[in-house]
């Protein structure tokens, strides 16, 4: 086997069986697999000026020795690869035992200090001069070519979705899966409520399931610790991102709390009315600089929303809510999210939410024997579920006297429960509810873990 210096690809395709060494731009990298054996592999497209991309092998026993790629356009250096042919394709084989490589920024027009070596790489004096010429021509070409990316508030269906998103935390769930917590400071589309453990397309169930299968407040649970949730935005979705592969090391080296990334083919699905993404092994993870104009954009919205009243109000609910209900509360708008990691022992919110369940289902339950209104409603908001209760005095109020039957008709256009005829006496047998968006003002009490509805009514 014959040991071949620096060549460029168009040469290097021709030194089948050889050793060469590349210098080339990255244009694409897979997440590292186990071998049936018990190595690590890896693959790389790369390209440079002489020739279109040619695939790399990249094998390891340890998972620490595959390349971990900061960004497509990066380049890499390697050094000692081995030139295969397999059904008229050409590809190189980075040998465990004997290759080396070293990555190096791709944009970086003054760095020549690769920010990824393997031990056994030497770096050459003419190096530099051909990594700043693969710059400066990656700079000039439209060889990298990324896809488009979708904001949360534009998921509008399950499938797959490429997001630009903010890692806030990172954890692992009560079943032993990795997950993150992602944001981009817009709002995911509610969802209309499906029954637990059924298919997204069958059919939604009557609100009397709910006293025997309560609708879940979250996917998973948010973090157990104040001092976390306390950081996260209390505007925009946060969007729990559930890892399903094998090489975790991995994408915990990559993923770094606080910053932005870029995620190819997340699988957007839906449990029980929430959204939630699912990393699969086809899915991708890039980093990406503070000065992305995909960042700025996205940064600059938030800030935005986050220092206005109206703005707080859920995306979806304008230009308003509906009249259903009326307030007497002139606290400015918050969301739900304010609600949860607020630190005062008593405080009182606006909000703009979903009546998505109630318990009890039945209206002639809502008192208690002694005549007392005693009702718990689940809330949604884009950012978070919570349980309110409706009580006594406050109860009085916000059932605002309705008579049983009137009672019922209000309770089901609050739950979004679809009705047949032009009057709205008969409901729909197994249709979707989609309740409205209306306003509702909230006491919160921090230590009791409690809320309650008040200053808010029925409209009749």
């Amino acid at each position: 086997m014959v040991y071949r210096r620096f060549l460029c690809i168009k040469d290097a395709v021709a030194y089948i069986n050889d050793k060469v060494d590349l210098i080339a731009v990255i244009l694409n990298f897979s997440l590292p697999q186990t071998t049936r054996g018990t190595d690590y592999v890896c693959k790389l497209k790369i390209i440079d000026e002489s020739h279109p991309e040619i695939p790399v092998h990249v094998f390891a026993q340890e998972i620490d020795h595959l390349p971990f790629v900061a960004a497509v356009g990066d380049i890499i250096h390697l050094s000692r690869v081995v030139m295969r042919i397999y059904e008229g394709d050409v590809y190189a084989i980075f040998n465990k035992r004997f290759s080396s490589f070293a990555l190096y920024d791709g944009k970086d027009v003054e760095n020549f200090q690769p920010y990824q070596v393997l031990l056994r790489y030497e770096a050459r004096k003419h190096d530099a001069m051909i990594i700043a010429g693969l710059r400066k021509w990656l700079a000039s070409s439209h060889v990298i070519d990324e896809p488009n990316f979708s904001l949360l508030k534009e998921i509008n269906e399950v499938g797959l979705v490429n997001l630009v998103c903010k890692v806030l935390h990172i954890c692992k769930t009560t079943d032993d899966k990795w997950m993150a917590f992602i944001w981009d400071g817009t709002d995911a589309p509610p969802i209309s409520i499906y029954k637990k453990f059924i298919h997204l397309m069958s059919m939604l169930p009557r609100p009397e399931d709910e006293e025997h299968n309560p609708l879940t407040l979250q996917f998973k649970p948010l973090p157990s610790s104040g001092d976390v949730l306390h950081t996260f935005p209390t505007v925009g979705t946060i969007l729990r991102l559930i890892f399903d592969v094998e090489c975790m090391p991995y994408i915990l080296q990559l993923l770094k709390v606080c910053q932005w990334f870029k995620l190819f083919c997340v699988e957007c699905k839906v449990h029980e009315g929430l959204w939630y993404g699912v990393f699969t092994s086809y899915s991708k993870i890039r980093d990406i600089p503070n000065v992305d104009i995909l960042i700025l954009e996205r940064q600059s919205n938030y800030d935005f929303r986050s220092l206005g009243n109206l703005d707080r109000m859920p995306f979806w609910s304008c230009p308003w809510p509906s009249k259903i209900t009326e307030v007497n509360c002139s606290a400015p708008f918050a969301t739900l999210m304010d609600v949860l990691t607020c630190q005062k022992v008593r405080k009182k919110f606006r909000c703009v939410i979903r009546f998505v369940a109630v318990i009890p289902w039945r209206v002639e339950d809502f008192r208690s024997p002694d005549g007392v209104y005693r009702v718990k409603f689940t809330l949604e908001d884009p950012t978070a579920r919570i349980h309110a209760y409706s009580y006594a005095e406050e109860g009085e109020k916000f059932f605002n006297g309705l008579s049983t039957g009137g009672l019922k008709r209000k309770l089901n256009e609050l739950l979004g429960v679809p009705k047949s005829d032009d009057d709205g006496q008969e409901e729909i047998e197994g249709g979707a509810r989609n309740p409205p968006w209306v306003q509702c003002c909230l006491k919160s009490h921090s230590i009791k873990r409690r809320r309650w509805i008040f200053d808010t009514k029925l409209v009749g």
